[in-house]
């Protein structure tokens, strides 16, 4: 048993407990709150003038399969060969022991989804992980959803291949053949169930897009521009998906149209150069128009475009443009475990969930802040 002690416990969920205390039992948190009794034998930790939070999330990255500081051998990322690859898996990708990882539970950031690359119309297979541990099978939480993207990426990738997709129509039109094929393999699935004989034979791209179809996991569509956003929600509308967005940068133009069909945002990475075109309109003030109109909101650094731990650093610029300090906060824990749908166990301070959560020297919003321990699972993993 832990117990930590004389804290500012920011739960999340259920306000700022001032002078609290929050008890760990094995790999979950057993208490929170004030005048909680320590139980014999307990290690206390005396948090007098700390904050605790919830493990930060980052809702959408590569750390694991973009491994730093060793060029072409780590771009694991993006099999750039055929622009339709729904059957990768991030997870196959994964390096653990990745200095991406390393930085993330270190600068506090407790679990990413680690998602493929954008250089493909359908990219692959999502996963949700904790950051720390040495085998990636253990570290999994669930599936983050089919990664596909619009835009740009696509385009450059397979224009300098001399095929297809070249447009935004491209793109777009290999979506849908690619989700009728499905509608197709599904229809014949579920017609083997009374005739096996009409069983087809197994396609592992076409079964990763029945998962759609039946909304096991979500699109997670890489968009940035308002018009291939709205390519994307109309492209799950026809198909009746659930999506979420990724980037979202221009999605400040289009605040309401999210909102009314309440459609999560994955926004940013903003802390960065205008690299391309699709990027003219960054602007930190787009969380808080979206929050405001009403829509979820996540953080993305694009781990390594910006390095992962840059996490609360991008939430402050945020909240300096207009975004509420308590939505910021929430941007970084319970949000994303919701759009990631990890929620039950992970996101905020309650008894019962995971025991993911990280002392810091003050408010991390506070560029001076810093992470002085973070548990994961109840294991202390920086001391």
């Amino acid at each position: 048993m832990i117990a930590i002690v004389n804290a500012t416990i920011n739960t999340i969920t259920q306000g700022i407990i001032e002078q609290g205390t929050l008890l760990i039992e094995g790999s979950k948190i057993k208490a929170v709150g004030r005048d909680i009794p320590i139980p014999e034998g307990a290690q206390v930790i005396d948090a007098t003038g700390k904050v605790v939070l919830p493990g930060f999330i980052d809702a959408h990255g590569h750390a694991g399969v973009d491994e730093e500081g060793i060029g072409p051998a780590g771009w694991d990322y993006n099999e750039s060969v055929d622009p339709v690859t729904p059957s990768l898996r991030a997870i196959d990708g994964i390096n653990p022991q990745e200095q991406g990882l390393k930085d993330a539970y270190e600068g506090g950031i407790t679990a990413m989804c680690i998602v493929p690359g954008s250089a493909n119309v359908i990219g692959g297979e999502g996963v949700v992980i904790r950051t720390y541990g040495r085998i990636v099978d253990e570290m999994v939480i669930k599936s983050g959803g089919l990664k596909v993207a619009f835009g740009e990426n696509p385009k450059r990738v397979y224009q300098g291949q001399k095929k297809s997709p070249v447009t935004r129509m491209a793109i777009a039109a290999l979506l849908r053949e690619n989700l009728v094929k499905a509608q197709n393999y599904l229809k014949k699935l579920e017609e083997a169930q009374s005739d096996p004989s009409k069983a087809p034979e197994r396609d592992l791209k076409m079964e990763m897009l029945v998962r759609v179809l039946r909304k096991e996991i979500p699109l997670r569509a890489h968009a940035h521009r308002a018009d291939d956003i709205v390519t994307a929600v109309r492209i799950a509308e026809e198909f009746d998906l659930d999506i979420l967005i990724e980037h979202c940068t221009e999605g400040h133009q289009i605040a309401d149209f999210l909102a009314a069909r309440n459609i999560p945002a994955i926004v940013g990475p903003t802390l960065t150069s205008r690299s391309k075109v699709e990027l003219k309109d960054k602007t930190y003030a787009t969380p808080g128009v979206l929050h405001r109109a009403g829509v979820k909101i996540a953080f993305t650094l694009d781990h390594p475009v910006v390095p992962v731990n840059y996490l609360p650093v991008t939430a402050a610029l945020a909240v300096k443009e207009g975004l509420p300090e308590a939505a910021a906060l929430e941007a970084m824990t319970i949000n994303p475990a919701q759009i990631l749908g990890i929620d039950d166990r992970f996101g905020s301070l309650e008894a019962g969930k995971e025991a993911d959560l990280v002392i810091w020297s003050g408010n991390p919003l506070d560029i001076r802040s810093k992470p002085e321990r973070v548990f994961i699972a109840g294991k202390s993993v920086v001391e």
